[in-house]
């Protein structure tokens, strides 16, 4: 069955884009991202195809915006009080994050990339570097409470806990134990990142 989008409720702006946002993760939900199209897309979300082809041209440009949207902020990292409380906190969003239609979403973007059918260029392009805010934001708290060293901060080290958990999830598949994210806190991460040493 066709939907006449002149008969659609009119929505605009962020109400338009948020049913999409929500349209397309319930898509990856159910028929992951091998089965997402953008005309199933905009059928759940009530909307045309027009609107959706006018601000995300490709389907992994939707798909990438709308997994960063139901991604956390760095403003809403977590703050445990503690350098280890927080990235155990941040970690464990991660993973779960990873088990739902995020994780769907990395795997079918993978996928397509390396069989050539989407450039790794259009995904760098896309990509928000949440994960890498989420970590300066968790840091920078970390380096004003004393915890950490700002010698010891830098984009490889900030980087590496994130890494750990993605490479797992891509060879091992979700659920990501939480023994999993405790070892890359406490093997990995907090050794790290040490507080400066006193004379």
């Amino acid at each position: 069955m066709v939907t006449d989008h002149r008969k659609l409720p009119r929505r605009r702006g962020e109400a338009l884009s948020a049913a999409i946002y929500q349209a397309t993760l319930d898509e990856l939900a159910e028929v992951g991202y091998a089965g997402l199209t953008m005309e199933r897309v905009a059928e759940r979300a009530k909307a045309s195809k027009a609107s959706l082809y006018r601000r995300w041209p490709t389907r992994i440009e939707l798909v990438m915006e709308a997994v960063y949207q139901s991604l956390p902020s760095p403003e809403s990292s977590p703050d445990t009080g503690s350098l280890r409380g927080d990235l155990v906190a941040m970690l464990t969003r991660t993973a779960q994050a990873l088990s739902g239609p995020a994780g769907e979403a990395m795997r079918g973007l993978l996928g397509e990339a390396l069989r050539g059918e989407s450039p790794l260029s259009t995904m760098r392009r896309n990509s928000q570097g949440t994960a890498r805010k989420l970590m300066e934001e968790i840091v920078r708290r970390a380096v004003e409470r004393g915890e950490v060293d700002p010698a010891d901060v830098t984009p490889r080290r900030l980087d590496s806990g994130h890494a750990l958990l993605r490479h797992h999830f891509l060879f091992e598949g979700p659920p990501i134990p939480e023994r999993l994210v405790v070892e890359i806190v406490d093997e990995v991460l907090v050794p790290l990142l040490k507080p400066r040493a006193t004379a």
